[in-house]
């Protein structure tokens, strides 16, 4: 997890999606993080983190369902939410919290 911890500090925000692959809702979230990449670029990192397969780090974020995604800027949560959403709503929710352009 250190590994993590320094993606995590980074000056770039990290959009953290805790998945599992039996999860429907998750399936329908990789376009929609695809699209999102592609609307922001180099203003974004995405990362998705099987709960499955790293239970420490989904206990360690008190991850409890799926899809559950968190925005992280500078090792601060800057904000969270369980449910699947679309690219366009991720984008405002970004600027909104990081102003980073889109």
């Amino acid at each position: 997890m250190s590994n993590l911890n320094e993606i995590l500090q980074s000056e770039t925000p990290v959009l953290v999606d805790f998945h599992a692959t039996w999860c429907g809702p998750c399936k329908m979230m990789a376009p929609e993080l695809n699209r999102l990449k592609e609307m922001m670029g180099e203003g974004i990192r995405i990362l998705k983190i099987d709960v499955d397969r790293n239970p420490g780090t989904a206990g360690h974020y008190n991850v409890s369902g799926v899809p559950t995604l968190i925005l992280f800027q500078k090792g601060r949560v800057l904000w969270r939410q369980s449910g699947a959403m679309s690219a366009g709503q991720l984008s405002n929710i970004i600027r909104q919290h990081t102003g980073a352009g889109v």
